[in-house]
């Protein structure tokens, strides 16, 4: 049996007196895109944040290959945070940095890399999508799309093993959207990395997914294919699709 690379165990998670994960399970599993959709405010930005370590579960347990993320060292944890990037919903570039430095930020902090190697990487990413000759630019003078692929490659600079992606179309046309769905999905079978992607674009979104998660009301509603969801007679997980009570 296949082991998780990630999984959650009746992970409990509230602020304040609000509950937002109720015993939520979830696996994800080494290579695939995993999509998780749902409402707003239920809680997919905060599944997220339990795996940066940006958040604590208050019960439950977090599993990283089969052992517990609390129960790992400080080593093995830095080691896996190591292997994450994070692409935020706003892509998070700094307007006062350069393109070049905004793409390098993530190599230059924890600084092991020599500054040869760090502009080899950069160099590397950007050619790769297309971002060739902006180096010397700013954030305010691309236009949207271009600043998704600079976030992009600053995630992707690292050789990360896993992506999270946060609502990465956020404010794009449908002809952009498609564009990044597509760029995801072309960097992650180049790259193999496993990637986490919480989207509300439906139903475009489930032609990048190879697995399907619905979270609602703090627990995980429904998993499966595109075709299991096609297939699926689930009230909750169609009324969603169909923009019903959202």
């Amino acid at each position: 049996m296949t082991i998780p690379l990630i999984q959650f165990i009746d992970v409990s998670k509230s602020f304040g007196a609000s509950p937002v994960l109720k015993g939520l399970n979830l696996s994800i599993y080494t290579g695939e895109i995993i999509v998780v959709i749902g409402k707003s405010g239920t809680g997919k930005s905060v599944l997220l944040k339990h795996i940066i370590g940006l958040v604590q579960q208050d019960s439950g347990q977090i599993l990283i290959e089969g052992k517990p993320l609390s129960q790992l060292s400080a080593v093995d944890r830095k080691s896996f945070y190591r292997k994450l990037s994070y692409m935020f919903q706003d892509n998070a570039l700094f307007d006062f940095m350069s393109i070049y430095d905004n793409i390098a930020l993530p190599l230059m902090e924890d600084s092991i890399f020599p500054k040869h190697q760090v502009k080899k990487k950069v160099l590397e990413r950007m050619e790769q999508l297309g971002l060739i000759g902006i180096e010397e630019k700013f954030p305010a003078q691309l236009s949207g799309g271009m600043r998704k692929r600079v976030a992009l490659a600053r995630a992707l600079v690292i050789d990360p093993k896993i992506v999270l992606f946060d609502e990465p179309t956020t404010g794009l046309d449908p002809v952009r959207k498609k564009k990044v769905h597509s760029m995801i999905q072309e960097y992650q079978k180049k790259f193999e990395f496993t990637a986490v992607i919480v989207s509300h674009d439906i139903p475009e979104i489930f032609n990048v997914a190879q697995r399907i998660a619905m979270l609602d009301e703090g627990t995980i509603k429904f998993e499966g294919s595109k075709k299991d969801i096609l297939d699926s007679h689930s009230k909750i997980l169609n009324d969603f699709i169909e923009g019903k009570d959202v």
